[in-house]
């Protein structure tokens, strides 16, 4: 049980993390947290409360999806995660500015590559996922998608979505738009192995 919690937390605080990070590289944020800041911007509150906000719309869709019932124990999920990014947003890194192109670049691909451990680690622990990623996997159940797909398919709506309400869009969002799904299909197998590595013990 305690190597799951500790998977679980260490996974959202990467995810949050990452997600600073790629907003903090200006080079254009993920499609969820462009539409994240969009909305920020556009109405205000802070970009964590968006992700609570925008998870509790997509726990129900997801039930919609898969037909079944809402997974209201993913609140638990998101309140953490949009805590996380605000804790990283607003008090940790809220005067840190990437002065050149490479350290923005830097941050960006740091970005992806937390991301995609983060929802590596949580999601082994089979504790409630974040809705988004609850999203891909209600497309890989329903719809028999890899999570490269089901993932890239969400991201895409998102990107839809963000660029209506003008957020932070850019080259940077086109990279983790079709990089993260990949990324996190890649890390999955080994991340596994190594979860019920440390289980048996």
């Amino acid at each position: 049980m305690k190597i799951r919690i500790v998977f679980y937390l260490i996974g959202l605080f990467l995810m949050g993390f990452g997600v600073t990070l790629t907003i903090k590289a200006d080079l254009g944020a993920g499609a969820w947290d462009a539409l994240n800041v969009g909305l920020s911007n556009v109405i205000g509150l802070t970009v964590g409360s968006w992700v609570i906000i925008i998870g509790v719309i997509l726990i129900f869709i997801n039930a919609l999806i898969v037909r079944g019932k809402p997974k209201f124990l993913a609140v638990v999920t998101i309140l953490l995660i949009g805590f996380s990014v605000d804790f990283w947003l607003i008090v940790v890194m809220s005067n840190v500015h990437l002065s050149t192109l490479l350290l923005q670049v830097i941050s960006l691909i740091a970005g992806i590559v937390l991301i995609s451990i983060g929802v590596a680690m949580y999601l082994q622990t089979k504790f409630p996922a974040n809705p988004i990623d609850q999203l891909m996997i209600s497309l890989h159940e329903r719809f028999h998608l890899n999570f490269m797909i089901a993932k890239t398919i969400g991201e895409v709506t998102a990107l839809i979505l963000a660029f209506i309400l003008q957020g932070p869009i850019g080259v940077g969002t086109i990279i983790i738009t079709f990089l993260i799904g990949p990324m996190i299909q890649w890390i999955n197998k080994p991340m596994t192995k190594r979860y019920e590595l440390l289980l048996r013990r």
